[in-house]
Formats: C-alpha cells, structure tokens, sequence
C-alpha cells in the first residue's frame, strides 16, 4: 500500500505492507491522536478510519493553550 503523507510543508510517499488506521500511523509516528487533525482525501476523519491504497494523508498539529 502506498499513501502520500504531508504533515506541515513537507509532503512524502510512504508504503506500508498492510492497510492500517489512522490511530496505527500516528502511533508509528509517536505522535498523539489527540494534539493533531487528520485529513485523508481532504476530509477530516477520526482515527479509526482505514487508510487505503494511493490515499493523501494530512496531519495538522494542533496549537492550542490558555
């Protein structure tokens, strides 16, 4: 399986053997479902969602304090 990946202003191709969630790929990243937004086609989508071949995934950090 392979996806596009952006995360900020850097975008890369990734391939991964087996389809995973958005929860599994964010875990391989060490990175927090809950400090970020996912959008995998250009809709926002929540981590259960399952990546599938030749998807665009976006990771959006999200700012946030008091």
């Amino acid at each position: 399986m392979k996806i596009t990946l952006i995360i900020g202003d850097k975008e890369e191709s990734k391939d991964y053997s087996q389809n995973k969630t958005i929860k599994e790929l964010l875990d391989d990243m060490d990175m927090p479902s809950e400090t970020v937004v996912v959008k995998k086609n250009n809709e926002i989508v929540m981590e259960d969602e399952l990546i599938e071949d030749d998807d665009i995934i976006e990771v959006i950090k999200v700012i946030y304090g008091g």
